[in-house]
Parts: structure tokens; C-alpha cells; sequence
């Protein structure tokens, strides 16, 4: 009886949830227009009906993703459909950014995982990391989540989690519980999302935002953010954040099992019984070895190099697929295995990314949230703009979310006598850490496809973390940051 009562309670709340969505965007759509932003010149920003169409599909693409009232990818075709069907958007711009390079390097990411998988050496790794944490599932988690922080300090975190989420669910196999949803099994796979942004903040090699926010930083500022200097700030930061994320899954999602005897033994009987290395296995880690390496290079050459002209990260990333099928790894039946409707989540979350920036609508919400606090207190101000990047970064590029905050931020923060330097770190902060939405990231995107928790659950969860985050910028920009000598006030 509870479950028929479980049942009845689910099937009631997808239709209902469906009909929000549907209703916001009808009263959002068809309302009167929106009064001008003002930005702190007195320059006015009108919203055009296109804007607010595009806020209007986004209210109701938020409402269907989290609660899931049909397939996440269904979602992302929707977006597309309806900026078409209510011109909100020319159908040939919203459905292009379906295969923007963005996805498209999400695509090659999770091909990666997916050799690792087909090759033994996600079993391989797992075994060993496993031989080494031992048998206590908190250990696990910490194992875990300082090698995902470890690797995003040298590689883009979408491929740090596409390349570690199979090795999760290898790991997972052993838990005993099979694919059954379990807390350690949420705690894994969300936390390992989370980590993976937290420590895609530290070095300019995580994620592309780095280097966009300093390029973009010298141009309105006048002022150069060496490679270096970034880390110097970033590393305390995202490490007190990983440090946070697993005491957070420790409290909130406790392993049901403090141990699973006999783990070690059996990871290392395991391991034993995979034999040496394979010829497949051999030519997989050398191709994703020369990718990573060349994208590394290339991401330190831009850094230090103004005039270097890297090649685009995503044909250097598909040039791993390409070469996978050539070397026999792959075949055609592999592509079977893609999972179309995480791609088609990303990429829905692309469209409505840049129909919120191309319709002027992000502009046009964050000059009205910026100008709120023209005269608030220094520290609350820099708060409002790291809060206010940490929302949008779970809904548009987080690129986007910075270019559209650091203008109009950066003028008011000379009558407030803040620095520059602490606007671009705080919100290069909240900018790597998404934890709302399964849309603010691809590592969130690929999580999800473990299977062990809903884009509620997600949400859930993202809230109080996000919380934990702003306490951690606040703790940074009033105490470490200064402690550490980044200039805060303009003297």
C-alpha cells in the first residue's frame, strides 16, 4: 500500500510540475514590459520582448529540469522548439548551439571514459586506488575527491570527471548494493561533481574561465593576472572548499556502511587477476596522455604567451575519438553507448545560455542586481556580485556570468574604494562551482548519469552547499585573501 501510495504521489507531481513550468512562462511571456535597468551612469538597458521570452523559458526549462517531468534531454529540445515556435530566437541560432564546441568537447570527454571503461583500465585504476584507501567508505570518499582535485589542477574538470566517473562506478560495483540508489552512492557521485569544480578553480588549466575573466579583467582594469599569482589565491580557497564538500557528504550523506570488509583484499585479488597491461589499454593512456598534455601546453603557452594562437581545445579533443576508432579501440557499436541524454541536457543548457545573453535578458538582470548595492558596505558589495555570478553560473556560461557582472561591478567599485583584484577572484570562485542545477556543469551533467539521484536530489543538495560556498568567499575576501597581502580597498 505505501509504495501504490508512492507511486500515485510521483505520477502526481510530474503533471503538476509540467503545468508550472508551462504557467510561468505563459505569465512571464505575456506580460507587460519590464521597466529599463539603469546602471550606475544612469545609462538605461530596456528589456526586450525577446528578453523576456528568454527569462520565460528559462523559469519554465528550470522547473521541468528539476523536477524531471520528462527526460532532462527532452527539456534541452523544448528550449530549442520554443525559442523557434515563439521567436524568441531564429530556430537556426537556437538549435546551432546544440553542437556548439562547448558539447561537442563534452561529447569527446565522455568517449574518453567510455575506452577507459572498454579497455580494463577504469578497473585498473579503481583496484589499485582502492588497495591503497583501504576498506573505510569515509576514506573512500577522500580518496576520491583529493584525486579528482588533483587532476583538475592539470586537466579541463569535464574531462576530469569523465575520465574518473567510470572509475566511480567500478568502485561503486564493490559496494555490495548493486545499482540500487544508496546514500554512498549519491554522496560518490555528487560529491566527485562538486570537487571537480572546486578544484577546477586553482590553476588556469581546470576550466577555460580562468583566462577569459583575466584576459577579459586586463582589458577593462588595465591590470595582468599572471598564471602563478591566480593559483597563489585560488589553492587555500579550493582546497577549504573540498575540505568542506566532504565533511558536508560525511554529516549529510553517511555512508551506510562504515567499512565493507574484505575490500582491500578483494581489490587486490582483483587487480591481480586483470594481468599485465594490454596492448588497448597501452594505446588508450598514451592517446589521453598526449591530449591532456597538449591542452596543458597550450593553456600555459596562452597564459604566457600574449600573441600564442592555441588550437581550439575541442578538435584537440575529438582528435582522441578519432583516433580511438582508427587504432581499432572503438567501433561503431560503441556509439550505442553514449549517453545522448546527458549530451542533450548540455546542450540545452547551451541554447538557453546564449538565448539569455543574446537577447540582452542576463544584462539586463544583472545590472538590476548589481545597482542594489551602488551603496551598500564594500564587503556586502563584493558578496552581491559573487552571489549573483554563482546564480547565473547555473544557468549560463560561466564565462557569460562574468562578462556580463565585471563592467558594471568594476565602475561601481572605485566609489566604494574595492579593489578589482577581489571582484574578478570572488567571482571566479562562485563561477567554478554550479551546485544548483545539473546544467551549470558538465561534470553535474555526467553524475547524473549514475542513475544514483534525481536533479532534485541535486538541487537539494546544492542549496545548502551553496551556502557553505558564500561562507567560504566571505571568509576569504574579509580574512585569508588580506592575510595573504591581495589588495581588498583602494587606498
Amino acid at each position: 500500500m505505501n509504495a501504490l501510495e508512492e507511486k500515485k504521489k510521483i505520477n502526481w507531481v510530474k503533471p503538476l510540475c509540467l503545468f508550472i513550468g508551462m504557467a510561468l512562462f505563459a505569465l512571464v511571456f505575456y506580460s507587460p514590459m519590464w521597466p529599463d535597468a539603469v546602471d550606475p551612469l544612469g545609462k538605461h538597458f530596456a528589456l526586450s520582448p525577446q528578453g523576456k521570452g528568454a527569462i520565460a523559458l528559462f523559469l519554465l526549462a528550470g522547473t521541468w529540469w528539476v523536477f524531471e517531468v520528462v527526460p532532462i534531454g527532452v527539456t534541452s529540445l523544448a528550449i530549442g522548439v520554443i525559442q523557434a515556435l515563439f521567436l524568441i530566437r531564429p530556430a537556426d541560432k537556437a538549435f546551432k548551439d546544440f553542437m556548439d564546441p562547448s558539447v561537442m568537447f563534452i561529447f569527446g570527454s565522455i568517449v574518453i571514459g567510455i575506452v577507459f571503461t572498454k579497455t580494463g583500465l577504469t578497473k585498473r585504476l579503481a583496484y589499485k586506488m582502492l588497495a591503497i584507501v583501504g576498506e573505510r567508505t569515509s576514506m573512500i570518499y577522500l580518496g576520491t575527491f583529493v584525486v579528482v582535485t588533483l587532476l583538475t589542477f592539470i586537466m579541463a574538470h569535464t574531462a576530469v570527471a569523465a575520465t574518473i566517473y567510470p572509475l566511480l562506478v567500478a568502485i561503486y560495483s564493490l559496494y555490495g548494493e548493486g545499482n540500487k540508489p544508496t546514500k554512498f552512492g549519491k554522496g560518490l557521485f555528487i560529491g566527485m561533481a562538486y570537487v571537480a569544480g572546486a578544484g577546477s578553480i586553482v590553476t588556469l588549466l581546470g576550466a577555460a574561465r580562468g583566462a577569459v575573466a583575466i584576459g577579459f579583467f586586463k582589458d577593462i582594469a588595465g591590470k595582468e593576472i599572471g598564471f602563478f599569482e591566480l593559483t597563489y589565491y585560488m589553492l587555500p580557497v579550493g582546497l577549504l572548499m573540498v575540505a568542506a564538500i566532504w565533511l558536508y557528504f560525511m554529516i549529510v550523506m553517511k555512508p551506510e556502511k562504515k567499512t565493507i570488509p574484505g575490500l582491500k583484499n578483494r581489490a587486490i585479488h582483483l587487480y591481480k587477476e586483470l594481468g599485465p597491461v594490454t596492448k588497448n589499454e597501452w594505446m588508450a593512456a598514451i592517446i589521453v596522455g598526449s591530449v591532456i598534455t597538449a591542452l596543458a601546453s597550450f593553456a600555459i603557452l596562452t597564459a604566457y604567451i600574449p600573441d600564442f594562437k592555441a588550437p581550439n581545445k575541442t578538435a584537440v579533443m575529438l582528435i582522441s575519438t578519432i583516433l580511438f576508432f582508427i587504432a581499432g579501440i572503438l567501433d561503431i557499436d560503441d556509439l550505442e553507448d553514449i549517453p545522448w541524454n546527458i549530451i542533450l541536457l548540455f546542450a540545452g543548457a547551451m541554447s538557453i545560455g546564449f538565448c539569455l545573453w543574446e537577447t540582452g535578458a542576463a544584462e539586463w538582470m544583472a545590472i538590476n542586481w548589481l545597482a542594489i548595492f551602488k551603496e551598500s558596505h564594500w564587503f556586502i558589495f563584493v558578496m552581491g556580485i559573487a552571489f549573483f555570478v554563482m546564480v547565473m553560473t547555473n544557468v549560463i556560461m560561466n564565462v557569460a556570468a562574468i562578462a556580463i557582472s565585471l563592467p558594471v561591478a568594476l565602475v561601481i567599485a572605485p566609489y566604494l574604494g574595492v579593489s578589482g583584484e577581489v571582484i574578478l577572484y570572488a567571482a571566479l570562485v562562485t563561477a567554478g562551482m554550479p551546485f544548483l542545477f545539473l546544467v551549470g556543469a558538465a561534470p553535474n551533467a555526467i553524475a547524473y548519469n549514475s542513475k544514483q539521484f534525481t536533479p532534485g536530489e541535486f538541487f537539494m543538495h546544492g542549496v545548502p552547499t551553496s551556502i557553505i560556498l558564500m561562507l567560504v568567499v566571505g571568509l576569504a575576501v574579509y580574512v585569508i585573501w588580506p592575510m595573504m597581502g591581495m589588495p581588498i580597498l583602494i587606498k
